[in-house]
Order: C-alpha cells, then sequence, then structure tokens
C-alpha cells in the first residue's frame, strides 16, 4: 500500500473496530448488504466452486460461504487488524486450510491472486478512490460471478459521505469515501464480458450480481 488514503485506511479500520465486528456477527450473523449479497448467491447456485473476496474485512462472506460448501477461499483486505480478526475468526470455525489471507491494495496485488469462480466486494467500492481500476481488476479475477455493493448515487448519501470525509480531514486523515457513478461501473463491468442479473437497493445502498456471458480460454 503506497498511496496515503490506503496507509490511512489501517488507522481508520483499527483492532478495536475488528473486535467489535467480530463480536457483533457471532451475536447477530451478516448484517444488511452481505445478507443480500449472500442470498443473491444462494439464488444462483454459487455456495460452491472457489471464492475472491476483495477487501473481506473479517471474512463474513468467506466464513458463510465455506461454511454452505464453497470449497476454497481468498481473502485480500488492506487493513492488518481485520486481516488478523478474519484469520482468528476463520481458525475458530475450523475453516483456515482452506483460506488464503492476503494483505495489500488490491489493484497493485491483483495479478498475483487467483482467479475464482465468485469474485465478491461487499462495500468496497466506496472506500477505494480508483474506482475503474478495482472493478477491472476485479472483473479480471472472476470465471463465473462478480457481486458488488456501493453507495446509492442520491444526494443524501453524498451528503451522509461528505461528512465523513469532513470529519476525516478535520483530523488531518488522507482516508475518504466515495459516491462512485453506478453506471461507469456498470459499463466497465459488461465491458469485461458480463451482464447485470440482480440489482437490489436499500435506502443507502445498492447490491449488484453480473454473471459472466464471455468464453473464458
Amino acid at each position: 500500500m503506497t498511496c496515503c488514503h490506503c496507509q490511512d485506511a489501517t488507522r481508520v479500520f483499527t483492532a478495536g473496530i475488528a473486535r467489535r465486528e467480530v463480536r457483533r456477527y457471532r451475536r447477530k450473523g451478516p448484517d444488511g448488504t452481505t445478507r443480500i449479497i449472500l442470498e443473491a448467491l444462494e439464488s444462483h447456485d454459487a455456495r460452491r466452486g472457489s471464492l475472491l473476496d476483495v477487501g473481506g474485512g473479517i471474512g463474513v462472506i468467506v466464513h458463510e460461504l465455506l461454511e454452505g460448501g464453497v470449497r476454497e477461499a481468498t481473502l485480500v483486505e488492506a487493513a492488518p487488524a481485520f486481516l488478523a480478526a478474519a484469520e482468528a475468526e476463520a481458525a475458530r470455525r475450523g475453516q483456515a486450510e482452506r483460506v488464503h489471507f492476503v494483505h495489500g491494495d488490491f489493484v497493485e496485488i491483483a495479478d498475483g491472486q487467483p482467479r475464482a469462480d465468485t469474485v465478491t466486494l461487499d462495500r468496497v467500492v466506496c472506500c477505494y478512490p480508483d474506482c475503474e481500476g478495482l472493478v477491472a481488476a476485479a472483473a479480471s479475477k472472476a470465471d463465473r460471478l462478480l457481486v458488488l455493493s456501493y453507495p446509492r448515487d442520491r444526494w443524501f448519501v453524498k451528503a451522509v459521505l461528505g461528512t465523513i470525509n469532513l470529519s476525516r480531514w478535520l483530523v488531518r486523515s488522507a482516508f475518504r469515501v466515495f459516491v462512485h457513478p453506478p453506471g461507469r461501473m456498470r459499463e466497465l463491468i459488461e465491458a469485461a464480458g458480463f451482464r447485470r442479473e440482480i440489482v437490489r437497493d436499500t435506502p443507502f445502498w445498492q447490491i449488484a450480481v453480473f454473471g459472466r456471458t464471455d468464453s473464458l480460454d
């Protein structure tokens, strides 16, 4: 991770926050957007094969899909504290041997990561400045499905994220959150050989599932 934004992300996503997320997950299970993603993958018979979870945090998608039948997974995470929490939870669940944990900026290290049947990015696009690079890198690794959740392009969403960015600026942090154009992301993904098959909205988030239509060599 070389950019100031990515370096400051490690200060935002701390060990304390990771511990709280793990406790919440153990009590209540997956939260809103993650639950919708899991339901969508269930409808596409994606609880099998392999998984690449980009910006996977504490590993909720990985943990759930490994329990549901996925044979192996790779979790890429830029925040060391969250990666450590994901590893510890996988070990607790007896999943460690089926998960490869990778620390780093996915766009920078994508070439070294394996392809997977399903690639997921749950609330990751909003935390990365180079939307086009991130989406293109993720699409290049998906053999069957590409699933994303991202903030909706609405004025109230932009207002909330603007307030967050102001707070980060006040504490001299380079970390920012973004509302990237959903239409542009769709164009990039479809140009990579996918078709949008599912789109679901919450008041704040949009979840989209893309299926690959082109043949793979």
